[in-house]
């Protein structure tokens, strides 16, 4: 992990085309602004991972409705 110490206005460029910039500071808290390609998602971690889980399930499902239809499918071959 690359720890880097930024003041408010400065920013980080990630490769060409992203650039991290700090815009506020309150408190604990910090507001960034990201600039990226439309095609590049930029999500908090949170969201991040529960579109992961989300798809991950999603996946598991699609799976065994074509697992259940294939099965059905042999049974009827079998008749």
């Amino acid at each position: 992990m690359l720890i880097l110490t930024r003041k408010l206005g400065e920013a980080i460029r990630i490769g060409d085309d992203i650039e991290v910039k700090i815009v506020g500071i309150a408190g604990d808290q910090i507001k960034l602004g990201i600039s990226a390609p439309r095609d590049i998602d930029v999500n908090r971690a949170e969201i991040y991972e529960a579109i992961q889980k989300e798809n991950s399930q999603a996946t598991q499902a699609d799976l065994s409705e074509e697992l259940i239809s294939e099965l059905k499918a042999m049974k009827r071959e079998k008749k």
